[in-house]
C-alpha cells in the first residue's frame, strides 16, 4: 500500500534529497568499516540464536546468518 506521502514524493520526479542519507560525506564509513560492523552484527545474531532467542525462526535466521557470513568473506577477499 502506498501512502499519500509516498505517492506525492514519487510523482514529483525528485528523489530523496541529501538530507535523506544517514551519512555525510565527511563521516561516511569505509567499505572495510562497513564489513567490520556487519561482521559484528552477524556475531550478535549468532549469539542470540545460540541462546535460544527467536526459536520459531531459528532455522531461517541461521540460514541467513550463514549466507551473510559467506557474503562478508567474499567481500573481504575482494578488498
Amino acid at each position: 500500500m502506498v501512502s499519500s506521502h509516498d505517492a506525492s514524493s514519487s510523482s514529483s520526479g525528485q528523489g530523496p534529497g541529501p538530507e535523506a542519507s544517514p551519512w555525510s560525506a565527511a563521516v561516511a564509513p569505509t567499505t572495510a568499516e562497513l564489513l567490520t560492523q556487519l561482521g559484528e552484527d552477524r556475531l550478535w545474531l549468532l549469539r542470540q540464536l545460540d541462546s535460544g532467542r527467536w526459536s520459531a525462526w531459528r532455522l531461517d535466521l541461521a540460514a541467513l546468518e550463514r549466507e551473510l557470513g559467506q557474503l562478508l568473506e567474499q567481500a573481504a577477499e575482494r578488498l
